[in-house]
């Protein structure tokens, strides 16, 4: 009986330890680390203010490099856009882990660090890179890479480090950068198909501009946009296909591609399920399934899933990401071995219901004749949405509790 017990003690013992050392739970919140120190409320403020608190907790390893107040006023001295501050914000926000030790011990002395500004696509050449080295009488020096080595801002203190994951440390002043301060225009008057031919979809932008679709997307703009974007390899290999569908068939497909709200990057990794999009009409869904595996984001139809493989730009109003393939809607394509041929469409059904949210666009063609039996390869249509916080980054497991019950149903089988 004694041997009987030691070993229910064991096994509840080793659960316990099962649950803390594999239920790995990674997160951070910038806004709510910073909120602990009065002196970073401005810098912690625009963090929110421009969208980049929610990109920060949505990244596994990154480095802040905030500034107090007195530095932040003398950024909103020069009265810049809200878009450009989150520019300047954005090159304090290192892509890597520098805690004060690493930070005094850089190989060689000096390193050039990628921050977010880079990340973003909107810095020209390197100048989206900081200079990091370790100077004489133990300062660390910063400077964006574009200032020729000139290191304007020291290192003042670690203000939180969670190793490996997020270092807060602050720096003595906002970093100058010319290319950082430029003129920023507002995402909803940036001309979109330029965007896009400039940045591996000069294809689809083209198309674009030759349809009717182009004056959807404009038109949705303002309001909220998030087109994926399929890069020039791709949509040059779908090219036959399309010029099979008819005009309809053809607006619909290049509408397929946009969604008409705002959809960040972390909004996206959180916010998984069926998702609607601007050729959405009614009966004829012409939807699919958002789904991620840690930073990879897939969009799923019943025909193609496609990768999210880059981002354009991503500032409220308006997100373009890159794709790797053409975006196949089942009321256009059969779903099934026959899926490359674009199925017929029928004169519209006249008694389809309007759809649920209003937006501008052309009424889409009619669906196509696929199997009523066809498989789904997401959620149900009846997905509900979902609401997540953008200032907060999580990632959990179910294997640990699965082990704990398996555990303690042995512990139990022993007394």
């Amino acid at each position: 009986m004694q041997l009987r017990s030691m070993a229910a003690v064991a096994t509840v013992v080793l659960s316990l330890a099962l649950l803390l050392l594999s239920h790995t739970t990674s997160a951070h919140n910038i806004t709510h680390i910073l909120a602990k120190y009065p002196q970073f409320s401005t810098f912690n403020h625009y963090l929110t203010e421009t969208h980049l608190a929610a990109e920060i907790n949505s990244r596994e390893t990154i480095t802040v490099c905030a500034v107090d107040n007195a530095g932040m006023a003398e950024l909103l001295s020069k009265h810049l856009s809200i878009y450009t501050i989150k520019n300047v914000i954005s090159l304090h926000v290192l892509l890597d882990y520098f805690g004060a030790k690493k930070l005094h011990q850089i190989t060689n002395g000096t390193a050039l660090a990628a921050t977010m500004f880079q990340a973003t696509g909107s810095a020209p050449g390197s100048t989206g890179f900081v200079n990091i080295t370790d100077l004489k009488g133990g300062k660390v020096g910063f400077g964006p890479a574009e200032n020729h080595g000139t290191l304007p801002a020291t290192f003042v203190k670690s203000v939180e480090e969670i190793p490996y994951n997020i270092s807060v440390i602050q720096i003595s002043t906002m970093l100058p950068s010319a290319s950082a301060e430029a003129p920023t225009p507002e995402p909803s008057q940036m001309n979109l198909t330029s965007l896009m031919s400039a940045h591996g979809c000069r294809v689809f932008a083209e198309t674009l501009l030759k349809s009717p679709a182009e004056k959807t997307f404009d038109e949705n703009a303002d309001g909220g946009l998030t087109v994926f974007c399929p890069g020039d390899d791709a949509m040059k290999n779908f090219m036959p296909k399309f010029k099979n569908l008819t005009a309809d068939g053809k607006q619909s497909l290049l509408e397929y591609h946009g969604v008409p709200v705002y959809q960040s990057m972390a909004s996206l990794k959180s916010n998984n399920g069926v998702m609607n999009t601007l050729a959405t009409d009614g009966a004829k869904k012409y939807d699919f399934v958002v789904q991620n595996d840690g930073d990879v984001v897939t969009l799923k139809t019943k025909i193609v899933t496609a990768k999210i493989t880059g981002t354009l730009i991503d500032e409220q109003p308006i997100a373009i990401f890159t794709i790797n393939k053409v975006l196949m809607p089942k009321e256009l394509f059969k779903a099934s071995a026959a899926a490359d041929t674009p199925a017929p469409a029928p004169a519209p059904d006249a008694d389809s219901p309007e759809p649920s949210k209003k937006k501008k666009k052309h009424k889409a063609p009619a669906a196509a004749d696929t199997p009523a039996d066809s498989p789904a390869d997401g959620p149900s249509d009846d997905f509900a949405d979902s609401t997540a916080d953008d200032n907060s980054a999580f990632s959990y497991s179910a294997g640990p509790v699965v082990a704990g019950v398996l555990s303690m149903w042995f512990f139990f089988l022993l007394l």
